[in-house]
C-alpha cells in the first residue's frame, strides 16, 4: 500500500514547506539583527529630523525663488538696459 512513490509525494512537499519556513525565519532574524544594529540612538534620530526639517525649509525657499516672476522680469530689464 505505501510504496516509495507515495512517500515521495508526502515527504517532498513537507520538506519544501519546512525549508521555506526556515529560510523565512533566517531572513527575519537577519533583518532584525541589521535593523537593531542600524537603528541609532534617540539623539541621532533627533539630529537627523532637524537636518531633514532644515533641508525642507531650504527647498521651500529655492522653490519660492524659482517661481517668482517679478525679480526675473526686473533682472531681464536690467540686463537689457546694460546692452
Amino acid at each position: 500500500m505505501w510504496d516509495i512513490s507515495t512517500w515521495a509525494w508526502v515527504t517532498i512537499p513537507l520538506a519544501y514547506i519546512y525549508f521555506r519556513h526556515q529560510r523565512r525565519v533566517m531572513r527575519h532574524n537577519e533583518i532584525m539583527r541589521i535593523g537593531g544594529a542600524a537603528s541609532g540612538s534617540d539623539t541621532e534620530n533627533a539630529r537627523l529630523r532637524d537636518e531633514v526639517r532644515a533641508l525642507k525649509e531650504r527647498i521651500a525657499v529655492l522653490e519660492r525663488i524659482a517661481t517668482e516672476d517679478a525679480p526675473a522680469k526686473a533682472l531681464d530689464r536690467e540686463i537689457e538696459k546694460l546692452r
